[in-house]
């Protein structure tokens, strides 16, 4: 008798599932034919983008060569067209690298472009704050202190990742300004901050000889 059962239960599986095959197996075909196109599209899509870092990496590398053989201009142009062309992860480090080699030729291009990089809010805070350091770097020698302090007392907080670059030149601006007061402020800050490079804390130790000494700490 249970193997009579069985049979019938058997048979009304199967019945239901021909009549659920029959009303839904369009959208079931339809779902793997979906899955299948998806995933070949995934795959298709990683490898363009692994194909297009590959040549972006190799076009940076080669303008890195250019600048290394002191061929500015050449690397110049080779950066600026990546900065156009390259995936996203190079066009910011291909900007950076730009306004290097335009700051060899003429350091107010340099500036420029830097200053543009720094304003750029599509761009990753590091890399921008990186630009206002190195426009800072080519102005320290011409620029008041009041200007270079504009430019560099957001990046010289304590939380700013390049602090210790941007104290450091605040710290020289103020030296050439014969402002004395404010290039100790400076140089305190470097000395107090357990995270100053050796290098840099050296250098500020060397600068703070040449101040008066009232001013030393």
């Amino acid at each position: 008798m249970s193997e009579i059962f069985s049979e019938v239960d058997d048979e009304l599986r199967k019945e239901q599932l021909k009549k659920f095959w029959d009303k839904y197996s369009i959208y079931i075909v339809a779902l793997a034919v979906l899955i299948v196109v998806g995933v070949a599209g995934w795959r298709g899509y990683e490898y363009l983008a692994t194909q297009k870092a590959y040549k972006a990496s190799t076009a940076f590398d080669a303008a890195a060569v250019l600048s290394d053989d002191n061929k500015h201009a050449e690397a110049e142009a080779a950066f600026t067209a990546l900065a156009t062309d390259a995936p996203s992860g190079y066009r910011a480090l291909a900007r950076l690298r730009a306004a290097a080699e335009a700051a060899q030729r003429d350091p107010k291009a340099g500036v420029k472009l830097y200053d543009d990089i720094a304003a750029d809010t599509s761009i990753g805070g590091n890399e921008r704050g990186l630009a206002t350091v190195r426009a800072a770097m080519l102005l320290v020698d011409s620029d008041s202190y009041d200007d270079m302090v504009k430019r560099l007392d957001a990046a010289a907080q304590a939380s700013g990742v390049y602090r210790h670059t941007a104290r450091e030149l605040l710290a020289l601006s103020a030296w050439l300004a014969k402002n004395v007061p404010e290039t100790r402020k400076w140089l305190d800050l470097i000395a107090e901050d357990g995270e100053t490079p050796a290098s840099l804390r050296n250098r500020a130790e060397a600068l703070q000889a040449l101040l008066p000494p009232a001013a030393k700490s």
